[in-house]
């Protein structure tokens, strides 16, 4: 059975990926500089941004699923806000991967993209601290759960939905 509402359960997923990537970019230089294959080296990072960018996607639209419901009870001005900064992460952390690609090239060029790559990595983490923060301000402090854990929004909700439990006979 999938979590409801199901946005806050995945955004933890591109949350990781950012953290580590800085980190993972740095191994990877740095296994390079000692004289590993720079293309394997890198594949991880490249790897790994590509698993940021896909899970930034279903976030992104796990969250655009849950808008309407969460208008009810916060300003769409505070949502619109924190969609802006997904589309912001998203956009950087794509833009980054494509630079993290040109990193697996021979030579200078292959060297240059590993270093922005690994650059990006920071503002890509910069920009989800920012990102999380809006969506810990819709939840804490603008109470967007609200619409999953109130009565009227379990009613609302109909079969299936928030404030449902379905019998596991496991």
């Amino acid at each position: 059975m999938l979590p409801s509402p199901l946005h806050p359960a995945l955004v933890h997923f591109p949350i990781a990926l950012m953290v580590l990537l800085p980190l993972v970019a740095l191994v990877g230089l740095m296994a390079i500089q000692r004289g590993y294959p720079a293309r394997r080296s890198w594949m991880v990072v490249v790897a790994f941004q590509g698993l940021l960018v896909l899970s930034a996607v279903v976030a992104l639209k796990t969250g655009e699923k849950e808008e309407d419901r969460v208008e009810k009870v916060v300003a769409e001005s505070l949502i619109g806000e924190h969609e802006e900064a997904a589309e912001a992460f998203l956009w950087a952390a794509a833009l980054v991967l494509v630079v993290a690609l040109a990193g697996l090239l021979e030579g200078r060029a292959g060297s240059l993209g590993r270093i922005i790559a690994g650059a990006g990595t920071l503002v890509v983490l910069a920009l989800g601290v920012q990102l999380g923060s809006t969506g810990g301000e819709l939840v804490y402090k603008h109470g967007a759960a609200q619409a999953y854990s109130s009565p009227a929004a379990a009613q609302a909700a109909g079969p299936g939905e928030a404030g449902e439990k379905e019998d596991d006979d496991d």
